[in-house]
C-alpha cells in the first residue's frame, strides 16, 4: 500500500464516500470526502498537519428556530441586540431592529394552518482556537457560505470575538428557493468542516478536518443542549447532574463491579483503530523507503504520534476506568461523580 493509499485508510470517514471516476483515466485515492484526490505533495501536507497537531476546526448545528419570533430571537442573540454586526447573503449589514424583524418575518412559516411552525432556520457555529486571527474565521465562513448555500438558501452571519475562540454563527433560511429544505447531516456537516478548514489554509491559518478516531480521539462532545444544562446547573450551585451522565455513571459503576460489559461498539472501535495505526505504520514506512530527509523527519513524527496514542478510550472506558479506581480505594461508587475535566462538554467536534 502506497502512502496515498495508506493515508486515506487513515484518515477516511465512517460513511461510504461517492466518486466518480472517469472509467478512461486511472482510478485515484481521494484526499478528502468531500473534494480532491492525493498526490505525493498534498498527502505528505496532509499527514504533517495530523501528526504534528494543526488546529482541528469545529463545526456544530447549534438550534433550529421554529416561527418569526424564534428567529428574530435568536438574530437578536447573534447580533448582541446591535452591538454585532450581522451580514446578510449579499454582504449587507443588518443595522436596526427593524432590519431584523424584517428578515425573520421573511425567513418565518407563513401556513397558518399547521398545528405549529415548521423550522424556519437552522444556526451553525464555526469556530477555531484561541490565537486564531477572527478576520481570517469570518473570511473562511463568508466564502464557505458563498460556494454551498448561496445559490439556494438566504442566510446570515455574525462573528463573536467576546470568547477566546473565534467563532462566526451562521444562520440558514430552512427553505430553499427550489423549495428544498435545508437540513444538515453528518455527510454535508462533515463536507463543512473540510471546505472550513481549505479556505482557511487558503487564508494562511494552519488548519485540519479529519475524523477524531483519525486522531487517536475517542471521547466524544456532547450535545448543545446537554452543554448548557451542566453549566446551568454549575451556575445554580447545584448538586445535581444531568440524567444523561446518571446514566453514563450508572453503566461505569456496573463495568468496574463487573456485573455488566462495555458496550458493542467499544470492541468495534478498538478493532478500527488497530487498522488506523497499521495504516499510519504504512505511510511512515513509504517514507522511509524515499531515503529523503524530510520525508524521514515525517516518518520520525508518525510514529511519535502512534507512541503517544496506543489505544483509542471512548467515554464509558474512561468512566469505567475511573469508578474501578475510586472501588479499589472503597469509596462509595454511587457517590462519587466523575471530575469536570472527564466531562466532554466541547460540543461534537467531528
Amino acid at each position: 500500500m502506497g502512502l496515498e493509499s495508506a493515508l486515506w485508510e487513515a484518515t477516511r470517514p465512517a460513511f461510504r464516500v461517492r466518486y466518480i471516476h472517469d472509467p478512461t483515466s486511472t482510478p485515484r485515492v481521494p484526499l478528502y470526502a468531500s473534494y480532491g484526490f492525493a498526490t505525493g505533495p498534498t498527502a505528505r501536507a496532509k499527514l504533517s498537519r495530523i501528526v504534528r497537531k494543526a488546529p482541528e476546526v469545529v463545526v456544530k448545528v447549534t438550534g433550529r428556530q421554529r416561527g418569526g419570533g424564534h428567529v428574530k430571537a435568536h438574530l437578536d442573540y447573534i447580533g448582541r441586540k446591535g452591538e454585532v454586526d450581522i451580514e446578510t447573503r449579499d454582504g449587507e449589514i443588518l443595522t436596526t431592529k427593524e432590519d431584523v424583524a424584517e428578515r425573520a418575518a421573511e425567513w418565518s412559516d407563513t401556513l397558518q394552518w399547521r398545528s405549529r411552525p415548521t423550522v424556519s432556520s437552522v444556526s451553525l457555529i464555526f469556530s477555531m482556537p484561541e490565537g486564531t486571527d477572527p478576520d481570517k474565521v469570518l473570511g473562511a465562513v463568508r466564502a464557505l457560505a458563498h460556494a454551498e448555500l448561496s445559490d439556494n438558501h438566504d442566510y446570515v452571519l455574525a462573528l463573536h470575538t467576546d470568547t477566546p475562540r473565534p467563532h462566526v454563527h451562521l444562520t440558514v433560511q430552512a427553505e430553499g428557493l427550489d423549495r428544498k429544505r435545508f437540513n444538515p447531516r453528518p455527510v454535508q456537516l462533515n463536507r463543512f468542516r473540510e471546505r472550513f478548514a481549505r479556505e482557511l489554509r487558503a487564508r494562511g491559518v494552519a488548519a485540519e478536518a479529519t475524523p477524531r478516531r483519525a486522531r487517536g480521539q475517542g471521547i466524544a462532545g456532547s450535545s448543545m443542549a446537554l452543554v448548557k444544562l451542566r453549566g446551568r446547573l454549575r451556575t445554580e450551585g447545584s448538586r445535581q447532574i444531568t440524567q444523561s451522565d446518571r446514566r453514563t455513571n450508572e453503566q461505569a459503576i456496573a463495568v468496574a463491579q463487573g456485573q455488566d460489559q462495555l458496550p458493542p461498539f467499544i470492541a468495534a472501535g478498538t478493532v478500527r483503530w488497530q487498522e488506523i495505526r497499521r495504516a499510519y505504520q504504512q505511510t511512515a514506512d513509504s517514507l522511509d523507503a524515499t531515503g529523503q530527509t524530510d520525508d524521514r523527519e515525517l516518518a520520525k513524527d508518525v510514529r511519535t504520534f502512534l507512541d503517544k496514542h496506543q489505544g483509542m478510550n471512548a467515554t464509558p472506558e474512561v468512566f469505567a476506568a475511573h469508578h474501578a479506581k475510586r472501588l479499589d480505594r472503597s469509596v462509595s461508587p454511587m457517590d462519587a461523580k466523575p471530575p469536570d475535566h472527564m466531562l466532554p462538554d466541547k460540543g461534537r467536534g467531528r
